[in-house]
């Protein structure tokens, strides 16, 4: 008789979906949730707890105990599926462990084995109830180890790094990673709260206002390394200052979901945020996801490397002689739009420590220069105002034309001319120790 169980249905459809998608599986995949969840609920059917313990049993402990009741040395592989779950930080409770590990045993294709043993080890068995356990029902067991062997011929790519919310829900926040350069300060505003780390604001003219990649609600899970759940208060700011005068590499949780809501798990979270601090303000246009997606529809702008990099006008250089400051960018400015020079489309990629000019049509890169070379940078006083400048000191390699040129380039519109200023500016405020 065919199996009646209505979870085995559901699971079975479920499997068919990810199988019938082709390809690899990713953390995107709109059926890969609802299979987790299903290969939950089976795992709890019939999971009894223990007469005399305070300890809430979960399936998670199933699992663990399998490496105890290894006598025959055959669970290698599973258990470094087993400690390396059993050492993440991120989780504190046995639910996120044992969601965490089928996340890891379907990306290392372990699942059907780890059921297999978990079936031959009487001792663990026995606390599943035979009258409802699905995995002492032979009618029903066989149909879902025939699952997971489908499960286990499909490839899974999972971020198991975004794991800092599996205690609470299946459903993952957007993560992204946040590279720093050295700097004086990174410019965060922190709020501890049940365990996670907050960004409230952005310090103005700081590293992070600049670079505009975190935003106000968002989260900071992980420092080069260092997680940050269920963290201490000013627990992060010890981190920082240990890594001082070092590159950055922040794990970042998004308060918006990939659907463009509030991120589920944080909206009771971030309504206390906003009670204690009226004036915060959920900007998604400062996030990379937000600004990727706006810069996508616009001609001016577009990615290169997960970096916002502008589709701008090169006009021209011309030599200043021996000065650099800001009083001579009007008047280079001037020389170079009288010389009615042929524009060139080039793409203007402002980096951590320096900024590169390739010609949009060929690649040729036109310019290299490192932030301590800019004496200074501004933009030409006309109505339109789009048209910047920028003085750079000429290279060292070239002693005979020694002193500085004007390079001088225009941008598609008021606020992005304006906004490149600024970020050059910033870049050379933010390297100038470097010298």
């Amino acid at each position: 008789m065919a199996p009646k169980d209505p979870l085995l249905g559901t699971l079975k459809v479920c499997v068919l979906n990810l199988q019938s998608d082709g390809g690899m599986v990713t953390d995107a995949n709109p059926h890969l949730a609802c299979c987790c969840e299903l290969l939950e609920l089976v795992l709890r059917k019939g999971l009894q707890q223990p007469v005399i313990s305070l300890v809430h049993r979960d399936y998670w402990h199933c699992f663990e105990q399998l490496t105890h009741q290894d006598t025959c040395g055959r669970l290698s592989a599973l258990s470094l599926v087993v400690e390396q779950t059993r050492v993440c930080r991120k989780l504190l409770s046995a639910q996120g462990r044992g969601r965490y590990l089928l996340r890891l045993a379907l990306t290392r294709r372990t699942l059907p084995q780890f059921i297999a043993h978990l079936l031959h080890t009487p001792r663990i068995l026995e606390w599943y109830s035979p009258a409802v356990s699905i995995l002492r029902n032979e009618e029903y067991v066989e149909p879902f180890v025939s699952l997971l062997l489908v499960l286990s011929q499909i490839e899974f790519h999972l971020d198991m790094q975004n794991c800092s919310f599996l205690d609470d829900s299946w459903l993952l926040p957007v993560c992204e990673r946040y590279e720093v350069v050295p700097c004086r300060e990174v410019g965060l505003v922190l709020r501890y709260l049940s365990g996670r780390v907050f960004v409230l604001n952005l310090i103005p003219g700081s590293q992070a206002h600049v670079d505009k990649f975190i935003c106000p609600g968002d989260i900071i899970d992980e420092i080069n390394g260092t997680s940050l759940r269920n963290s201490k208060s000013g627990q992060a700011g010890l981190v920082l200052s240990r890594l001082k005068g070092y590159p950055l590499s922040i794990i970042v949780l998004r308060w918006k979901a990939k659907d463009g809501t509030v991120y589920r798990p944080l909206v009771k979270l971030l309504q206390i945020l906003r009670t204690e601090n009226p004036t915060l303000q959920l900007c998604p246009a400062s996030s990379q996801q937000s600004a990727a997606k706006d810069k996508s529809s616009s001609p001016s702008q577009c990615l290169k490397e997960g970096r916002i990099v502008y589709i701008v006008q090169f006009l021209g250089k011309a030599n200043t002689g021996m000065f650099g400051d800001k009083e001579v960018l009007q008047d280079a400015i001037r020389i170079v739009l009288q010389k009615k020079q042929l524009m060139k489309e080039v793409i203007l990629d402002m980096k951590e420590t320096h900024l590169t000019c390739t010609e949009r049509s060929s690649n040729l890169e036109l310019f290299e220069h490192h932030y301590p070379e800019i004496s200074c940078v501004g933009r030409y006083s006309q109505p339109d105002y789009t048209i910047f400048a920028f003085c750079v000191a000429d290279s060292p390699e070239t002693p005979q034309s020694t002193g500085f040129c004007c390079v001088v380039l225009k941008a598609s519109s008021i606020k992005e001319c304006e906004e490149i200023v600024c970020r050059i500016a910033t870049g050379f405020k933010h390297t100038e120790w470097f010298v």
